[in-house]
Parts: C-alpha cells; sequence; structure tokens
C-alpha cells in the first residue's frame, strides 16, 4: 500500500492497525495537506447492502463539528472496492499511549473527561452514536485538546441502517448491549467514555465479564 495513490491521495506510511482497520499517513494531492486515510476491513464492502449503510453512516458522522471531534474530510471506495475514510491528521498522542507513560492527575483526567463529554454530547444531538469510545480512540494533541476519532463505526440514529444483530466496536469497552448484538444509543457510548476517562491505571471495565460470556 505504501507509494501507492488512491483517489486523490498517495499513501505515504502506516500509522497503525485496529480491529476496525488501518490507518496510513497519504498526502492529499488536491489541496497538499496531510491526511490520515483509514482502510476499513475488507469483509465490510463484500456486501453492497452493507457498504451502503456504512457509507451512509460514516457521511452522518462527517457533518459533525466540534473542536473536540476529528475532522472528517473524505469517505469514498478504493478501485478494488475497499472502503476508506479521510480524516485530519493531529500532532499527538493517543489516551492509551498517554496513559501507558503513568496515571493521569486528577485535573487532567477530569480535563480530558469533561472534552469527551462536550464531544459525545456533540455527536448525540445530531443523532450519531460512536460505539467504539475508548482510550486508542482519543487523540491528546500536541497543542493540548482532546479529539475524539475514529467515528468509522458511527451510527445514525435517524436512520436504521445497521445490520440487526451485529456487534461493531472493542469488545472490552463494549456497553452489555453492545456485545449482544442489541439495539444502541447514546446510553452504550456513555458507558464506554466512563472507563475511558477514568482510565488512570489503564485498567477496563467489561473485560473479564465479556471473556466469561464467550
Amino acid at each position: 500500500m505504501i507509494g501507492k495513490s488512491v483517489s486523490h491521495y498517495e499513501v505515504c506510511e502506516k500509522l497503525g492497525v485496529g480491529g476496525m482497520g488501518v490507518v496510513y499517513r497519504a498526502r492529499d494531492t488536491r489541496l497538499g495537506r496531510d491526511v490520515a486515510l483509514k482502510f476499513l476491513p475488507p469483509h465490510l464492502s463484500l456486501d453492497e447492502e452493507i457498504k451502503q449503510r456504512f457509507m451512509h453512516e460514516a457521511r452522518s458522522a462527517s457533518a459533525l463539528d466540534h473542536p473536540n471531534i476529528c475532522t472528517i474530510y473524505d469517505v469514498d471506495e478504493a478501485e478494488d472496492g475497499q472502503l476508506f475514510i479521510a480524516m485530519a491528521l493531529y500532532d499527538g498522542r493517543t489516551l492509551h499511549d498517554v496513559l501507558a507513560d503513568g496515571a493521569l492527575s486528577v485535573d487532567q483526567a477530569l480535563e480530558y473527561a469533561i472534552q469527551l463529554a462536550d464531544a459525545l454530547g456533540a455527536a448525540h444531538a445530531a443523532g450519531i452514536v460512536h460505539r467504539d469510545v475508548k482510550p486508542a480512540n482519543v487523540m491528546i494533541t500536541a497543542d493540548g485538546p482532546a479529539k475524539l476519532l475514529d467515528f468509522g463505526v458511527a451510527k445514525d440514529e435517524h436512520v436504521s441502517l445497521t445490520e440487526p444483530g451485529s456487534s461493531m466496536g472493542t469488545i472490552a469497552y463494549m456497553s452489555p448491549e453492545q456485545a449482544r448484538g442489541e439495539v444502541v444509543d447514546a446510553r452504550s457510548d456513555r458507558s464506554g467514555s466512563r472507563p475511558s476517562a477514568r482510565s488512570r491505571g489503564g485498567k477496563r471495565r467489561y473485560g473479564a465479564q465479556l471473556r466469561r460470556s464467550r
């Protein structure tokens, strides 16, 4: 993938790999800026109905405009049909990496929790449920503000497009109803944000419970 062109983006380097896709640094040749390019897992592109559901939900999330939410520039598919999202590229570290260095102070934890709550409040007011709130999806930018990343599995509450019975997100941070594949709403994000905001010791809230339920 490195060195290839996808639409008007030139892929430069791999930034990370997660359960919901691979993220690359890419160059937007039209606007002359670097972006984060996330390719979703190939199985999401195999079924046309699934593809349309995802495209609609991602486009809904791209309409969000908030200082603590990552900006989505583009949602498209490569020539091979693989879906991708172009997002703002921020200089900073994820909350997951910050926590790996040690516990946050109470003031820091409170500041990030407030910013995360503000971001989720704006998304929920627009009818968007994130569905994958976790420390790895919170970027602590170099100039201070936290950014909620990765609305790639977001759900539009106004339109029932996500397949019933499906579970999207990271299992260790899912609410119980999300893990069971039931209907989710803003309360599921609040359930995920609590362990993210209080992960001063890096502990996961539901990990043990979900491992026992398999």
